[in-house]
């Protein structure tokens, strides 16, 4: 009996550490359980004391989430921003001139053929007529929403923006422009309602002087088509304002072919005449829209 009580007590001081204190020689035994829990506790609370407070983490993540809040509204307000500046502030007539680059070897033959043409050269050397390019007044993030500035602009289509010339007076108009092969109703012929499209814009520009604040809406439109229009030729439209009153005005006009040699006579290929009216809210109008 007494070597088993005396088996079991060597066992259980095997378990024990000696533990001395600065204080005393002492020795005291301490269960091991106690040693590993104070370092664990040890552990724990150095890693809490370098963790940040709880308000400088919530401040931190705000801070982020407002920078980057802010970055995204700059980054998406960036575009109108600059529509609401070319709005506020279009481009001159003359400036409109400069803001077109010919994307290609063909778009470029064109422009010079148009540049070199002896009719051209007529038109800027009258004192009365103002030259520009419409649809380059048009900002550009609108453009490509827009019929004639956008979506029928380019190769095989409108190939470069036309030239106008208007007078002073809003007496008369003439627009110069080549149309391709993509225009086409039947094979090879220009479609018609793309004539009337040309037809509405170009007389409608003739009327804008002599109208308040140089806006006006259709309000009637009639065509008589003459020949037909051929693609992948130049085209001149010629409008003229016979009548203004008030908020009305009458204009008539035509498209007819540009004269490939000296001393040829042009065809005409469709006759229009059409009333504009300037709109009641016409002041407002033309703040917000430009007049192209």
């Amino acid at each position: 009996m007494s070597s088993r009580l005396l088996s079991a007590t060597r066992r259980h001081t095997s378990t024990l550490r000696l533990v001395s204190t600065p204080r005393s020689r002492h020795c005291i035994l301490t269960p091991p359980s106690r040693a590993v829990s104070t370092t664990t506790d040890s552990a724990s609370a150095s890693v809490a004391a370098d963790k940040p407070p709880f308000f400088r983490r919530t401040a931190s993540v705000t801070g982020r989430i407002l920078l980057f809040t802010a970055l995204g509204f700059i980054m998406a307000a960036a575009p109108a921003y600059e529509s609401a500046r070319t709005i506020l502030s279009p481009p001159d007539d003359a400036a409109s001139l400069t803001m077109y680059t010919p994307e290609d070897d063909d778009a470029k033959a064109k422009e010079d053929y148009i540049n070199s043409h002896p009719l051209v050269a007529s038109l800027r050397a009258d004192p009365d007529m103002i030259e520009s390019r419409p649809h380059m007044k048009i900002p550009e993030t609108w453009r490509k929403h827009n019929l004639t500035g956008g979506t029928l602009m380019g190769p095989g289509k409108v190939t470069v923006p036309p030239f106008s010339w208007s007078e002073r007076s809003g007496k008369s108009y003439v627009q110069i422009s080549h149309v391709g092969t993509d225009l086409c109703g039947h094979e090879g012929i220009i479609h018609g309602g793309f004539l009337a499209t040309m037809l509405d814009e170009g007389l409608a520009r003739c009327s804008f002087p002599v109208l308040p604040f140089n806006v006006g809406m259709t309000a009637k439109l009639e065509i008589n088509y003459k020949a037909p229009a051929m693609a992948n030729q130049y085209l001149v439209l010629r409008a003229t304002t016979v009548n203004a009153e008030g908020r009305k005005a009458w204009v008539e006009g035509h498209i007819e072919t540009l004269p490939t040699e000296e001393g040829q006579q042009p065809t005409v290929l469709a006759t229009a005449s059409a009333l504009f009216i300037s709109p009641r809210q016409a002041s407002t109008m033309a703040k917000i829209y430009p007049v192209t």
